[in-house]
């Protein structure tokens, strides 16, 4: 995974929303299903940036040990979960290695 430090160029923020693009934090409720188990989680996300670069995720108030920055959003793990986040249609996708799938949408929340 890359480190916290990549620029936000890397990252197609202003597919974001212009409300996104002042602060220097957003925060992200999540409604994830995962299956088999038909459960639903609500999920926190945090990103805090500054003028250069993404300084950092924290889901459920843990922050990953590092994350990677797509085009749309990003990707990391937490205890087995790989999670990959679309900021642009504000969605959630992730994975219990092959065992247990996650889906769901995606809110802005006040920071």
């Amino acid at each position: 995974m890359l480190g916290h430090t990549l620029s936000l160029g890397l990252l197609s923020w202003a597919a974001l929303s212009s409300a996104l693009a002042a602060p220097s934090s957003v925060v992200l409720t999540c409604a994830v299903a995962y299956m088999p188990q038909r459960s639903t989680w609500v999920r926190e996300v945090r990103i805090d940036w500054d003028a250069k670069a993404v300084r950092r995720l924290r889901i459920d108030g843990v922050e990953p040990y590092g994350f990677s920055l797509l085009p749309s959003g990003v990707m990391t793990a937490i205890d087995n979960e790989r999670i990959q986040i679309d900021l642009a249609a504000l969605q959630w996708q992730s994975d219990f290695r092959g065992q247990a799938t996650g889906q769901g949408r995606c809110e802005k929340s006040p920071a």
